[in-house]
């Protein structure tokens, strides 16, 4: 993809496919009308479609092309690209031992963590499979924690069942939650320029800034497994904020793209490469728990895989023999000894840029995981393409995954 002037080369016809071909979602495109409805639409949709996007269906409207996917891609690599998180979850935990009682349930440190630091966390089961996946944020005198879309209150509910007589209070503060984020070279610089402070270099480290008069909150986060930044300004200014950073060069950025980026950097996605099946090592989520901090839920599990490793599949991703859709839950095979054999199964798709082609992530079982390794998708007489194992990050300025290769 880079030409010999180092810049970056875009197919200009690449496909548009949905995202969520691979999700089991409705997500296809829907009219104005239809998404402004929407139940749980974002707190943007109105703009959205003023600016033409093209929005899912279902049961929550969120953007999945703006002005053409290579260009919000590309603004990804080269610029500022800015995106729509305003249906993501909000719990607030007050009392003086939130702190305390949160540590002991969740995987990764919460309690030597002080105002302006955070961190990626799960809770998990006591089988050490993830059940929730969040950022937490320490303010002076609350913990804030900020879930997946739909997410927030069962979240609450889990959290709940572990309380006794521990003086700490959980609040639902969704409504109030109205999250953007940007990635890409110029995101700090358009960052400071609206909000008038630097974002913060830590990861998951927070600090306030200023937006038409009020405070705006502004993270360290990942974004579609680069360096990012998440801002939240309230619902309230949300669609100011939106303009005010789009006047100053961030592209606003659909579902199509994210993915694009994501699938390339082998980031795992909650509710499509993340849930209740998998261990954290599995999914390459080794930033998201400690393996020093004491007991926890599933902390034996989570320290014996560690120890002994025997995990018996890891998510890997794959170059597909062509760029259509291939849908979630497709299996992986390949032949032995004359018989095909179940090794496999995709939980995300998107069109690589880098790799000019389709790209899956998927979980792949040991032993069938090594840089080149082949497979048919689907069935073995009517395949849905080829796919072989990739290096991932495929694209160069992705985080560095975490855990183990074969």
């Amino acid at each position: 993809m880079d030409n010999a002037h180092g810049a970056l080369s875009f197919r200009p016809n690449a496909p548009t496919r949905l995202p969520s071909a691979c999700a089991g979602s409705t997500t296809a495109p829907t009219s104005a009308r239809a998404a402004a409805k929407s139940v749980n639409a974002s707190a943007l949709v109105q703009l959205h479609l003023a600016q033409g996007a093209t929005l899912s269906s279902g049961p929550r409207a969120f953007p999945l092309v703006f002005a053409g996917v290579p260009d919000e891609y590309r603004s990804a690599r080269e610029g500022c690209a800015m995106l729509d998180q305003t249906d993501r979850g909000c719990l607030e935990l007050r009392g003086p031992e939130a702190a305390s009682f949160l540590h002991r349930l969740s995987a990764n440190e919460v309690r030597k963590l002080v105002a302006g630091q955070g961190a990626r966390n799960l809770l998990l089961s006591s089988k050490g499979k993830v059940l929730f996946d969040f950022d937490l944020s320490v303010e002076s005198d609350r913990i804030l924690l900020s879930t997946s879309p739909g997410r927030a209150a069962a979240l609450l509910s889990a959290l709940d069942t572990y309380r006794f007589s521990e003086k700490v209070s959980f609040t639902d503060l969704t409504e109030r939650h109205a999250p953007l984020a940007l990635c890409g070279p110029r995101a700090d610089e358009i960052v400071e320029r609206v909000c008038a402070v630097r974002p913060p270099e830590q990861a998951h480290a927070h600090v306030s800034g200023q937006f038409e008069g009020a405070a705006v909150a502004i993270a360290r986060t990942p974004v579609a497994g680069s360096s990012g930044v998440r801002l939240d300004a309230g619902p309230e200014r949300v669609a100011a904020l939106w303009s005010a950073l789009a006047a100053q060069g961030a592209q606003p950025m659909g579902r199509v793209a994210y993915d694009s980026l994501r699938v390339e950097a082998g980031w795992a996605e909650p509710e499509l490469d993340i849930d209740d099946s998998v261990y954290p090592q599995e999914a390459r989520l080794e930033r998201a728990f400690s393996l020093d901090k004491g007991c926890y839920i599933g902390q034996e599990v989570v320290a014996k895989i560690d120890t002994y490793g025997g995990l018996n599949k890891r998510l890997v991703a794959l170059a597909v023999s062509h760029d259509d859709p291939i849908p979630r839950g497709a299996r992986l095979l390949r032949e032995d000894a004359g018989e095909w054999r179940d090794l496999g199964v995709c939980t995300s798709w998107a069109y690589s840029f880098e790799l000019d082609r389709g790209l899956v992530l998927a979980y792949v079982k040991r032993r069938s995981q090594a840089v080149g390794t082949r497979f048919r998708i689907g069935d073995a007489q009517s395949p849905l393409g080829e796919a072989t194992v990739v290096a991932i990050p495929v694209r160069r300025d992705a985080l560095p995954p975490t855990g183990e290769f074969e």
